[in-house]
């Protein structure tokens, strides 16, 4: 399978850095992290199968997909990068680490664990199943649709970036909905392995958030035994759009480290 990617510089002095984004993203959700970093890293911001233009599949994978980014690397003749991804795209990154560490310089996971989560997202599910997309004649329209379900202003802003028009003007959605919701038991799971990544890691925790508990210490260290954390104050799951001064300024801390 091959991912649609974005890449941002190709400077041979440069180290490289993967974006990977969160579920029913792209990989212009990192575009600030990309923005900030990007005079003095080579940066791949990855779409991830079933989201933005990458392919859609029939089930998406942790595994496939971190296979398939291993691909890119190897098609930019990557020797070793560091890699970044939020949620989704955290476990995505940590799946990377551990299949193929000795490519991996730098691991840095946002407000997620190598863990098994419950269902968490039925009202996103029933939001977009509620906008009727040959109907519609606007985002506001779709909106509305979506707010009986979707509370949060934010969360429907987040997800109507993905919602577009098409050459023959029909509106269609960049992620693979049918897709996702089919395949949503493998993305809130964990696959157990006996492998570990033993290069420099950061864990990074909105301290709103629940993604990241204490109760989790013991799954990161298990596969991640030289794994730090850090809590940045005052924001929850969206940690780098919240508070992006922050984020960047811990994540370059970590890039600046080696093992």
């Amino acid at each position: 399978m091959k991912l649609n990617y974005k890449l941002s510089k190709c400077n041979s002095t440069f180290p490289w850095l993967i974006l990977i984004h969160g579920l029913f993203g792209n990989a212009d959700n990192l575009a600030g992290i990309k923005r900030y970093f990007e005079s003095n890293f080579n940066i791949v911001s990855v779409d991830l199968p079933d989201h933005g233009e990458s392919p859609w599949t029939s089930s998406f994978s942790m595994s496939d997909a971190a296979e398939a980014i291993f691909d890119i690397m190897q098609s930019l003749n990557i020797e070793k990068t560091a890699v970044l991804g939020h949620s989704l795209g955290g476990k995505v990154a940590m799946k990377l680490a551990l299949n193929h560490g000795d490519k991996i310089s730098h691991l840095i996971v946002a407000d997620i664990a190598p863990v098994s989560y419950d269902h968490s997202h039925q009202a996103v599910f029933d939001g977009l199943n509620a906008v009727p997309l040959n109907s519609i004649q606007s985002r506001k329209d779709a909106e509305k649709e979506m707010a009986a379900h979707v509370k949060e202003p934010g969360v429907r802003q987040f997800l109507l970036k993905s919602l577009y028009q098409d050459e023959s003007g029909a509106w269609k959605w960049r992620f693979n909905v049918a897709g996702l919701i089919a395949s949503y038991s493998h993305i809130i799971d964990w696959e157990q392995t006996n492998q570990t990544f033993d290069g420099v890691t950061l864990f990074i925790k909105g301290s709103e958030s629940d993604y990241i508990t204490p109760a989790y210490r013991n799954d990161i260290t298990r596969y991640f035994p030289k794994a730090k954390a850090h809590i940045i104050e005052g924001t929850g799951h969206w940690l780098h759009a919240e508070k992006p001064g922050a984020f960047n300024a811990i994540v370059e801390r970590t890039l600046n480290k080696t093992a």
